[in-house]
């Protein structure tokens, strides 16, 4: 049962957030021009900051600010996964109702949403993300239309409800998520260096992330979780897991899809499931073990 509140993590997590922004804020500002990263590292910095005040403050207000997150996420998301496998429109709009229905509190505790892999919510999702293909008569893609509905069901909407039943820990997990993400990255650029098994490519769906990557992707689990003062060794290795399967997961369906970023318009990183996509998985590890 998770019993972690916002009220106390909140004060936990903001004075660390600032500080890592602000130090990282400052170290981007001093680098010389001849730093090919430069421009990138900045505008990634940028995203970063705006990002924190968003996921900070909506958290910050409870049930009511996570509901509205979720949705705003939800509906971004759900918009460029659907362009990313080539949803029709039935699908589309399945998986925009699932990301404005599932996410309020009134409605997650009348259908039992606490527990995510309950049957009763299992079908219900099932049955609505299958109509579009069954009533279009469609027999060439219906199969596969079906299934990455499901899939896109379970991996944003049903992912994001993590936000509003997750309470403190969901604050707890975004942090966690986002100091991975920088572990990694440092990781990856360093730890590497030293050959052997950490050199080695993590899996061929993204041959640039190594195992020093995730070695340095714990680390930064394991900083966040701290920071909020919610760390396990359950929640870390759950965290963990989720952050680089996640990875892995949003490279998977961008290489299908024949594109290096989920889309444009997100400075330094291209769309939302670039940035999220390492934390949908990670709320869905976290809800396994904390609910």
């Amino acid at each position: 049962m998770n019993d972690l509140y916002t009220s106390d993590v909140l004060p936990r997590v903001v004075p660390v957030v600032a500080g890592v922004l602000g130090a990282a804020g400052l170290a981007v500002a001093c680098l010389p021009a001849r730093i090919a990263m430069r421009r990138e590292l900045r505008r990634r910095w940028l995203t970063w900051a705006v990002a924190a005040t968003v996921f900070v403050g909506a958290l910050a207000l409870r049930e009511l600010g996570a509901t509205v997150l979720a949705w705003l996420l939800g509906l971004i998301a759900v918009a460029e996964y659907a362009r990313l496998v080539r949803l029709g429109r039935g699908e589309r709009a399945v998986l925009v109702l699932g990301a404005l229905l599932l996410p309020p509190p009134a409605l997650l505790k009348a259908v039992d949403l606490a527990d995510p892999f309950g049957l009763r919510t299992l079908a219900l999702l099932t049955v609505a993300c299958v109509l579009p293909a069954l009533l279009s008569g469609d027999t060439a893609r219906g199969g596969e239309r079906a299934a990455r509905t499901a899939f896109g069901m379970l991996w944003i909407p049903v992912a994001l409800t993590g936000l509003v039943v997750l309470e403190g820990t969901a604050l707890a997990v975004v942090v966690a998520t986002a100091f991975a993400g920088a572990g990694a990255w440092c990781g990856g650029l360093l730890l590497s260096r030293l050959g052997g098994t950490l050199a080695r490519p993590l899996s061929p769906l993204s041959p640039g992330r190594t195992w020093g990557g995730v070695l340095g992707a714990g680390m930064g689990v394991a900083a966040g979780l701290e920071a909020a003062g919610a760390f396990t060794v359950t929640l870390w290795a759950a965290v963990l897991a989720g952050c680089v399967l996640g990875d892995l997961l949003t490279a998977m369906i961008k290489r299908e899809a024949g594109v290096k970023s989920a889309g444009t318009w997100l400075p330094g990183f291209g769309g939302l499931l670039d940035l999220i996509g390492p934390l949908l998985l990670a709320l869905l590890t976290a809800m396994a073990v904390s609910l």
